[in-house]
């Protein structure tokens, strides 16, 4: 590994907005090509038991990625990185981030050695339902899926350092490496290409290979910011305790998350065949907004705010917080009428197409139904939560989280039966739901969290135009498919373009003149 210049550049300091920008930018065009590759699997894989075992395989390195690496990690590290970059300079922010570097590739590199020597129990411990070719599927996809988790934990430690100092492009853009390397697998099944036993293997090499695209990306980044990684033997110096004092914390927090998820993942291995695909193409769709908008704001507003507070600039934290809410509040409204009133037209015109039939564009979009209640929930956490874990406070979020976790659970159980995968999303919506109202009512209660004025009217504007728009889809309804009747091609697309086009040109309308009004 090539050492890192001496001296690393100093820190950028964009404008919030451009920030915003340019990570949901770069998301939006990593969510384009994932729908892209979505759709090519609905109809090379389908929604049968080779599709449910790869689903499986994908979901498990995922899983623990989003507890250890993107979750847990980037909490802890982000605002501790940040920290010692404005205080002390770039030097000792960079040792700091090689020696947890070094200790991530060895962790991560004995989790991967130890899944690969015994899957079995491994995917029989974490889908139990799983049985006869299902099973022996998802054991030899996760054998070549799960050294993706290496790649994808060391490249994001890489990526929270760029965001730490200002740099959020490399990062933003590379999960839209993996919807290109996993389009060029599946490709050659559906061109026919003899190289893959199954269209599930063909998709889990791909999903290797994109981690390794994704950690060169970011590490070629890094290296020319000037702070690519070196090893460094880790220590337990002062900046280590105050990382595993958040970091503790930050994993339970996490896994509260992601337990949930499991706990999709174990009882919809007792469903029906189809289910796991159902909840998969539904929180595709849901990942959407989530993506672009959620997870780009608490991206850049942790990273703001940490570095403003670090410099004691607490009320230019509070009103960054409050303008990264007014814009995730004014983007997301629409998303959530859409997805509510609008999931089966979606559904169809997206993956209903070869092997994915009626049946299962009609399961998922009464999953994205479901997921369309917690949406706005799901949009906000992240930022809400950046009131605490900017300050270096991981054990608020984790209450809430755990609570929220109890709550989820118990939904699930008590839906699973009556509902099937559509009582796990709706579980999931309820639980978001009240990790985001804890987390918020804490931080203000603390003085963190301070909606001003200005907010609270968006909120009420951004509620009243999405009520204009539920009522504007379902009157366009009618006229927008005797319009698509004039031509004897593309009639759905058609008549879903004119409806959405009304739709929106409603909510965008209000929202202008309100916000016009609201400027006098």
């Amino acid at each position: 590994m090539s050492p890192s210049p001496a001296a690393p550049s100093a820190a950028r300091k964009p404008s919030l907005r451009g920030s915003l920008l340019s990570v949901g930018g770069m998301t939006l065009l990593s969510r384009i090509a994932g729908f892209a590759r979505d759709v090519l699997m609905a109809a090379v894989v389908g929604a049968g038991p080779v599709a449910d075992a790869f689903l499986i395989a994908f979901r498990l390195p995922n899983h623990f990625r989003a507890i250890f690496a993107e979750g847990a990690f980037n909490t802890a590290f982000v605002p501790r990185y940040a920290a010692l970059h404005e205080a002390e300079g770039p030097a000792p922010a960079q040792v700091f981030a090689d020696r947890l570097f070094t200790l991530l590739l060895l962790t991560q590199a004995a989790l991967a050695a130890g899944v690969l020597a015994f899957p079995g129990p491994f995917v029989r411990l974490l889908a139990p339902g799983l049985d006869g070719e299902t099973l022996d599927l998802a054991i030899r996809f996760t054998q070549i899926t799960f050294p993706y988790l290496l790649c994808i934990a060391l490249m994001s430690l890489l990526a929270g350092a760029l965001n730490a100092t200002g740099r959020f492009a490399a990062a933003a853009f590379a999960p839209v490496l993996m919807n290109l390397c996993m389009i060029a697998s599946l490709l050659l099944v559906w061109l026919r290409q003899p190289w893959f036993a199954t269209p599930g293997d063909a998709a889990a090499w791909g999903v290797l290979a994109a981690g390794i695209a994704q950690l060169a990306l970011v590490w070629v980044a890094a290296a020319r910011a000037g702070i690519g990684p070196r090893l460094r033997w880790p220590r337990l110096d002062d900046p280590a305790r105050k990382f595993w004092r958040a970091f503790g914390p930050a994993t339970i927090g996490s896994m509260g998350v992601q337990i949930a998820l499991f706990a999709d993942t174990i009882i919809a291995s007792f469903l029906p065949s189809g289910a796991l695909s159902a909840l998969y193409y539904a929180d595709r769709l849901n990942q959407l907004p989530i993506g672009v908008i959620g997870i780009a704001a608490g991206t850049v507003i942790l990273p703001t705010m940490a570095r403003m507070i670090g410099a004691g600039d607490e009320a230019g934290a509070a009103r960054a917080q409050n303008r990264t809410l007014e814009m995730t509040l004014l983007l997301a409204a629409p998303c959530v009428v859409l997805f509510a009133t609008m999931g089966q037209e979606l559904m169809q015109l997206l993956f209903q197409r070869g092997a994915f039939d009626a049946a299962a564009t009609q399961a998922a979009a009464d999953t994205l139904a479901a997921y369309a209640l917690g949406l706005p929930a799901f949009l906000l956490i992240r930022s809400v939560v950046a009131s605490f874990t900017a300050r270096g406070n991981t054990v608020t979020p984790l209450k809430a989280s755990l609570t929220a976790l109890a709550i989820n659970l118990a939904l699930k159980v008590a839906l699973m039966g009556s509902l099937a995968q559509v009582g796990l999303a709706l579980a999931t919506s309820a639980g978001a739901w009240v990790n985001v109202l804890i987390v918020g009512v804490l931080a203000a209660r603390r003085g963190y969290l301070r909606p001003d004025r200005r907010l609270v009217a968006a909120c009420l504007l951004v509620g009243a135009a999405a009520l204009l728009m539920a009522g504007g889809l379902a009157a366009l309804g009618g006229p927008a498919r005797a319009a698509a009747e004039l031509s004897p091609f593309l009639r759905m697309e058609i008549a879903l373009g004119l409806q959405l086009i009304g739709g929106l040109a409603l909510y965008a309308g209000v929202c202008f003149l309100g916000m016009r009004r609201r400027a006098r």
